[in-house]
């Protein structure tokens, strides 16, 4: 890509969340027509490497827990009721820095559905039961593209843009050989479902000192603010949890 070097924003998720993953959803904070829009938008963008997967929807959720080991055989054991809901498991990781904050990854096939189960009461009375600490950070995200590389650790990037198709001109422009060396694997890229300037990217990680070392880099600071990256970027690094 010359002088426009590498984008980033933190994407897986998910969610709900990890090696991301099989396919399916939509993600950032919610709703149904926005997702029409998102499908219609990126039919016009061109030189779009193929994608594995066709486009889904997704809901992540991102909370911590007083003890993961106490919090798993319930999340677990309630899969039945995601499921029941038209969801289904994609992913859960744990924060590289703070292991019980626990990132979770859903495909939904109803978005109405999906929200409805997340504004569930015996949801909440689950989750508090599981040791949830505080309030669920919850996002639904369309993905748009999709791979299948496994990775036992990833990063989502979050962050808004300007315009969607003159930040994905540079994000291609930049490459998945590119990023590849530097230890980032493309893996997700989606946009929100309630505010389609919020663009979602999950990276599976192969060297996780060089993904790093490239995310933080002024190098890639120049690279989002040359395609419009508004504000802060939301990076979370993340291990596989089995």
């Amino acid at each position: 890509m010359g002088k426009l070097k590498s984008v980033f924003q933190m994407m897986l998720a998910i969610t709900i969340v990890t090696a991301f993953f099989s396919c399916g959803g939509s993600s950032t904070k919610t709703t149904g027509d926005t997702t029409t829009k998102t499908s219609t938008d990126t039919t016009k963008m061109a030189a779009q490497p193929a994608a594995s997967t066709a486009p889904f929807d997704v809901v992540d959720v991102i909370h911590s827990v007083k003890d993961y080991a106490k919090w798993r055989p319930g999340f677990d054991a309630d899969s039945v009721n995601r499921k029941a809901a038209g969801g289904q498991d994609l992913a859960v990781g744990r924060n590289v820095d703070d292991p019980n904050n626990i990132l979770v990854a859903v495909k939904v096939t109803d978005m109405a559905k999906a929200k409805a189960f997340m504004a569930d009461p015996k949801l909440k009375a689950a989750m508090d039961k599981g040791g949830v600490i505080g309030k669920p950070d919850i996002q639904y995200y369309h993905i748009i593209r999709m791979t299948g590389s496994p990775a036992k650790q990833f990063v989502i990037v979050n962050h808004k843009v300007k315009d969607f198709n003159a930040w994905l001109k540079v994000f291609d422009g930049e490459g998945s050989a590119k990023r590849a060396s530097e230890g980032l694997i493309d893996r997700a890229l989606g946009r929100g479902i309630d505010d389609t300037t919020m663009v979602h990217l999950v990276f599976g990680i192969s060297d996780m000192a060089k993904a790093k070392a490239a995310i933080f880099s002024d190098e890639k600071k120049k690279l989002m603010e040359s395609a419009g990256v508004i504000g802060k970027p939301d990076i979370r690094f993340y291990n596989e949890a089995k």
